[in-house]
């Protein structure tokens, strides 16, 4: 009769205190980088900010820290509606953004060969090797009152049904709501396809081969499968399209008028025109505050935490 005797489960070594010390501090030194920077260039500044919001005077006379909080909301009062344009504005592009990136990122990652995809995924980003400002300055000769798009508007008689809804104003887009979204829209787009792509790219194909060997139509499978499982990449792409729109003043200052002006054009003007420091400041608070405000209730209602 044979017995079988248990092996004895193999015994962990504890390592010594200074090694393990050792180990700690290496972790925060390769963190310290990152602290300096976001010190020295994100806390620092932010608290100057807050102190110059804070100030009255004049440049001349020079700015005093007395605590004046009423230049909030004298701030907000002033430019309550340039707020809500550039929410607008901001909220727009990005629902355009993603009704054009989310088919293009989908094609790129399913439908395309590997050959293609570099290819058109080379020209997804191609826009970030010319600068911003004259990608903008391209969209006034392309909306221009004698471009193609107008003519091709008036000839569909579109333009009579955005003069109405208030888009555009007589039957030109130049200088109108219209173009700024625009503007918008094709400068962010690249922030919306990269992480649908990514996150659409994770996707298991067998996932699609299960669900149509469950006799789900395609309509279905994206709707069950491949939109809830690419879900962390549509709030990442809206979030990156979002906030940088909300604050640009480029596509306002280029494409529209003194009528479309966003936040961002009333935070120039105050610091460079104007020249008062206080009301800038302020602004910029107000509008950093809203956003997120406006992130950390949407990140909520969206239901995920992973951003890819």
């Amino acid at each position: 009769m044979t017995t079988h005797t248990e092996a004895a489960p193999p015994q962990v070594i504890p390592l010594p205190d200074a090694p393990r010390k050792r180990r700690k501090l290496t972790a925060y030194w390769l963190l310290l980088p990152g602290i300096a920077w976001l010190v020295v260039f994100f806390a620092v500044p932010m608290v100057y900010q807050a102190s110059t919001s804070l100030q009255t005077g004049s440049l001349e006379q020079g700015f005093k820290l007395t605590w004046h909080f009423a230049t909030y909301w004298d701030a907000l009062n002033e430019y309550k509606w340039h707020f809500v344009r550039s929410f607008a504005y901001a909220a727009v592009a990005t629902v355009l953004c993603l009704a054009i990136g989310y088919p293009l990122a989908y094609t790129i990652a399913f439908k395309a060969n590997r050959r293609w995809r570099n290819v058109i995924l080379i020209l997804v980003i191609a826009p970030f090797f010319t600068s911003f400002l004259i990608r903008t300055l391209a969209w006034k000769t392309i909306l221009s009152d004698g471009g193609p798009v107008v003519s091709t508007l008036n000839s569909l008689h579109l333009l009579s049904l955005t003069d109405a809804v208030g888009l555009t104003s007589g039957h030109r887009v130049l200088a109108t709501p219209l173009a700024v979204v625009c503007g918008l829209t094709y400068n962010f787009l690249p922030f919306m396809i990269l992480p649908l792509y990514t996150s659409l790219e994770r996707i298991d194909p067998r996932l699609h081969e299960a669900a149509g060997d469950l006799y789900a139509r395609p309509f279905t499978t994206f709707r069950k499968v491949t939109f809830p499982i690419s879900l962390p990449g549509v709030v990442a792409g809206t979030l990156l399209t979002f906030i940088p729109a909300s604050g640009d003043y480029i596509n306002a200052q280029l494409l529209g008028s003194p009528s479309e002006q966003m936040v961002g054009n009333g935070i120039q003007k105050q610091f460079l025109n104007v020249l008062d420091y206080p009301t800038a400041a302020a602004l910029s608070f107000i509008l950093m505050a809203l956003i997120l405000g406006m992130v950390t209730v949407y990140m909520r209602k969206a239901g995920t935490e992973e951003l890819v």
